[in-house]
């Protein structure tokens, strides 16, 4: 499949596919989505460019978006491309702090906002002179302007034909003319667990090469389909997933608010959709809810359906090998019952692919979800290497790994076990930082993932953890804490957790218990209480917690086993500097604030 530079590519396809559906948006008034033809797609890019360039963009300048998921996201970015300036996406939770900061370094003089929280952010920095910010654009029009603003423009009024003379149109056009590979087309923030946030700089020939072998990797796909855009578009994963979708010309649904996805999965339907596992472990936690709670025929029904499927899937599909009759006349019932409605209660019973990536996810979700006939592909990256390092084939994919390495790149373990990667999707430089950028490279060109793991015979990667994340207890012993974490989060009673015992004699966790759920066996075993926290000190609930992680971890070492457990009543969040932007747990902060529990966990 032939790919395009980022600045043509939607022009491109506007020309092969016309007025049909590019974008789908939602109205979160009415509930209704409308459509985006192609057409109205390039038309709309080449506004915001000609618009761009009237209001001063130079090419390999840096223009801002901050924001949640839109229609518009899209607009800025491509216009962007075709005056070869570069885009710096912020997620909408971003910090005035951290915005004060990316807006400084990037020196960004044009900033696009999303809804009031964004604008007033914004408005206060472009007041305060404290950054290059000279002008706002805000793309909600119910966003309501400081009294005192007579500079910033909406939208509608920014890209209107009287900013956009001939003049600009034949500067754009040049512009596009005299686009290059080389050129930056975003400066993605890491979301920074441990240290500063460094700007990683990708280019055009980055996303090309990221399009030429995820054509290679995902050749059994229809060409075009429906896929949600759910991952905040700052994320590299939802960013690179969608500039790949609309490579093959499929049409992207536009979920504004990750909080309300299962309503726009059922109200779309769409066919593919790349999430975090947290998303999958719920569906998983869901699933074993339904089994507990029937009857025994009903919860045999399900057992059997999925063991069903476990054995077709993954013993003779995966394997590509032709399964029995009876087991395929068995399976394909299961498919019109069990594993349909299941799938429709969810909204993806179109699914044709489902990437997940991010942190860990258990085998066992893995196979259960393969068991149901959801396509799911686990897959491992960063925002560094343009997101995909390795993910699992159509067939023959390994458990235990996650995913198998992507056609042209090169892994190797170093001696610590760290992942080392090279391949044209590597990241380009991290912005005006040169000495972060050699650290992050060796001698011969390999990028350092900070991941450690290994690989198998068949070039599958097996992570065991982040090498900063690794502990190592006082006995001398090494535990991988998300692979832990992972599994206690499958639990429905567990909403989030964080494994404990760097330098401590054993393993223990900080748990968030699903408010809901414990609540629900808190009514069903008569247990009276006044608030969470004096739910969360009852014996019988302690004692429930210890027999769900008693169970979740029955197989693991020894060493490896959470000894002891507190219950936390309030959950991480982004707010208070616990949780990034990208939701991963910032636990030196964690550490801090639960000091005193988890003092108390090893008296």
């Amino acid at each position: 499949m032939e790919s395009y530079h980022l600045s043509e590519l939607v022009h491109r396809q506007a020309r092969r596919f016309g007025d049909d559906e590019a974008l789908k948006v939602r109205d979160n008034d009415t509930q209704k989505w409308s459509s985006v033809a192609w057409d109205e797609f390039s038309k709309k890019v080449m506004s915001v460019a000609q618009a761009l360039c009237h209001f001063g963009v130079k090419p390999q300048s840096n223009v801002g978006i901050y924001t949640s998921n839109r229609a518009e996201c899209f607009y800025v970015d491509f216009g962007s491309f075709a005056n070869r300036a570069a885009v710096v996406p912020m997620y909408a939770t971003t910090s005035t702090a951290q915005l004060t900061y990316i807006i400084n370094e990037a020196e960004i003089e044009i900033l696009f906002v999303g809804e009031q929280d964004q604008y007033d952010k914004a408005y206060a920095l472009f007041t305060s002179h404290e950054t290059p910010l000279r002008q706002l654009i805000i793309l909600d029009s119910g966003v309501q302007m400081a009294h005192d603003d007579k500079t910033s423009f909406y939208f509608s009024a920014f890209i209107s034909p009287k900013n956009r003379t001939s003049q600009d149109i034949t500067s754009v056009e040049k512009r596009m003319r005299a686009a290059r590979d080389e050129d930056t087309a975003h400066i993605i923030y890491t979301s920074g667990t441990t240290g500063e946030s460094k700007g990683v700089v990708l280019t055009h020939a980055n996303y090309r090469f990221v399009m030429h072998i995820h054509d290679i990797r995902l050749d059994y796909l229809p060409q075009r389909f429906l896929t949600m855009s759910f991952l905040p578009m700052a994320h590299i994963f939802e960013k690179a997933w969608s500039i790949y979708c609309l490579h093959r010309g499929c049409s992207i649904a536009i979920c504004p608010d990750p909080r309300i996805i299962q309503d726009c999965l059922k109200e779309v339907r769409p066919q593919a959709m790349c999430s975090v596992p947290r998303f999958w472990e719920k569906v998983y936690a869901g699933v074993q809810e339904k089994i507990d709670d029937s009857n025994w025929l009903i919860g045999n029904l399900f057992i059997n359906a999925i063991n069903t499927g476990e054995k077709y899937a993954l013993e003779y599909v995966n394997q590509n090998k032709k399964a029995p009759l009876g087991l395929r006349l068995k399976f394909l019932f299961y498919e019109k019952t069990v594993y349909r409605i299941l799938k429709k209660t969810i909204g993806i019973e179109h699914g044709v692919i489902f990437p997940a990536a991010g942190s860990f996810l258990s085998d066992e979700i893995i196979t259960f979800l393969r068991a149901v006939n959801i396509p799911l592909v686990y897959g491992y990256g960063l925002t560094e290497t343009t997101a995909t390092v390795a993910c699992y084939p159509h067939d023959q994919f390994e458990l235990g790994t996650v995913g198998k390495l992507m056609p042209e790149g090169d892994v190797r373990i170093a001696e610590d076990g760290e992942i080392l990667v090279k391949a044209n999707s590597v990241m380009k430089e991290y912005y005006k930082k040169p000495a972060a950028t050699a650290a992050a490279f060796t001698k011969d060109g390999f990028f350092r993932t900070g991941d450690a793991g290994y690989l198998t015979e068949n070039q599958g990667i097996v992570l065991t953890d982040r090498l900063k994340d690794l502990y190592k207890t006082s006995n001398g012993k090494y535990v991988a804490p998300q692979q832990l974490e992972s599994r206690l989060v499958a639990d429905k009673y567990i909403d989030s957790a964080m494994v404990v015992g760097d330098k401590l004699k054993f393993v223990s966790a900080l748990i968030i218990p699903d408010e809901v759920e414990v609540a629900k066996y808190a009514k069903a075993k008569n247990i009276v209480h006044k608030s969470l926290e004096d739910l969360y000190k009852d014996p019988k609930i302690h004692e429930l917690f210890e027999q769900r992680i008693q169970a979740l971890q029955a197989d693991m070492a020894g060493h490896e086993q959470i000894k002891r457990f507190a219950l936390i009543s309030e959950p991480f969040s982004i707010l208070s500097g616990e949780l990034t932007n990208t939701l991963k747990m910032r636990r030196k902060v964690i550490l801090d604030k639960y000091k005193e529990v988890i003092e108390l966990m090893y008296e």
